[in-house]
């Protein structure tokens, strides 16, 4: 049994890799990293670019490409490398389902994520057209779209389940959005109910960012003080004692008593970006039932060589409180809204930047020969 297999079978989390790559996929790799226990796949635009960009993998799928532009190239690689990754994957699915039926897990797992473009964060309509598009192009039940968390992707999250989808609503910083993000949910669960879908088919993951707060918060906070890489993992605390409360609630009930998967929180942003910080700071505190930890290479085998679950702020629900409770010892100068506000902009801008970037390196590469 290795690590991850221990964080599945003893704890309920399930780890996914945050990387997709054609030269895994072509090499065996996702395939070994599914064997040692990766349960699911996420990515993004920055990711894909730095791959394009420092790989020759792509070279012989853009022969003959010039004719197209950049994006619906890119869009065609894309769905390719995840409709092969979610067959990779499938046989986790299929366990997955069969546990979910036997009633000894309540979600399904072993998907692989595809996000909309990101210069559709703040465009709902724009946004379930092509969730819509993606989705029937890649055709795999263990398809999760990514949609962002912002106020207009909030309408699309619910139009978008309640037409059957997978979905996994990315870029949470906040409690309050996410409360919102699991409203959306239940709203899509019980339209998809009224159009007539099985709701039992239906998955979806809550992607709650982690690193990237503490990144912010610290910087707010004198040099050594104690307070400083505790908001994040504090936030994670308040964000699953919140999902473990609204999941029990009259409305949560009555979908799962119709069939439907609980909508489980993703851990997202789980690498440190303080060197100083325990290599696992947002991993072994982070082991929680029915979550998700979708892992950076570097951590995925940091978590193979030396993770250590037994250490999480959610074991149990005293440990989940005592954790939650360090933010309310923040003080004055700091206004969780004002950040997690400012780190909501400034990761959609990261994307569009990243997907710009991503656009022109596919543009040289299709003007260039390879």
């Amino acid at each position: 049994m290795t690590k991850l297999d221990e964080l599945y079978d003893e704890y309920g989390q399930s780890p996914w890799i945050d990387n997709l790559r054609r030269d895994w996929l072509n090499d065996g790799t996702l395939a070994s990293l599914v064997e040692q226990g990766v349960r699911g796949v996420t990515s993004n635009p920055s990711i894909f670019a730095k791959t394009l960009a420092t790989s020759s993998a792509y070279d012989a799928y853009l022969d003959g490409a010039a004719q197209k532009g950049p994006e619906e190239i890119f869009e065609a690689l894309e769905v390719t490398d995840v409709r092969d990754a979610c067959d990779v994957l499938s046989s986790v699915h299929s366990d997955s389902k069969r546990e979910f039926r036997e009633g000894v897990r309540r979600y399904c797992d072993g998907f692989v994520s595809l996000e909309v473009s990101p210069y559709l964060a703040r465009d709902a309509v724009g946004t379930v057209a092509a969730a819509k598009r993606l989705a029937s192009e890649v055709g795999r039940e263990n398809l999760m779209i990514k949609i962002p968390a912002t106020k207009e992707g909030l309408g699309a999250v619910s139009e978008v389940l309640s037409q059957g989808i997978n979905v996994n609503i990315t870029l949470i910083f906040s409690i309050d959005r996410y409360d919102e993000v699991l409203t959306a949910w239940m709203d899509g669960l019980e339209r998809a109910a009224d159009n007539g879908h099985d709701l039992a088919a239906i998955a979806s993951v809550a992607s709650f960012f982690v690193s990237r707060v503490d990144a912010a918060v610290d910087a707010l906070l004198p040099e050594g003080d104690a307070r400083r890489g505790t908001t994040g993992n504090a936030q994670v605390a308040r964000a699953y004692q919140l999902y473990r409360e609204r999941i029990a609630s009259d409305r949560a009930t009555a979908l799962l008593s119709r069939g439907a998967q609980v909508q489980r929180p993703l851990w997202a942003s789980t690498s440190t970006k303080n060197p100083t910080y325990y290599d696992l700071l947002y991993v072994d505190n982070l082991v929680g039932d029915e979550t998700v930890n979708t892992l950076p290479d570097l951590t995925l085998a940091a978590v193979l060589d030396h993770g250590d679950f037994a250490i999480s702020l959610l074991a149990d629900a005293q440990s989940i409180a005592l954790a939650a409770a360090v933010l309310d010892g923040l003080g004055e100068e700091v206004s969780l809204a004002a950040v997690t506000q400012r780190l909501e902009d400034d990761g959609v801008a990261a994307f569009e930047k990243a997907y710009d970037e991503l656009l022109a390196t596919v543009a040289s590469k299709i003007q260039a020969p390879n």
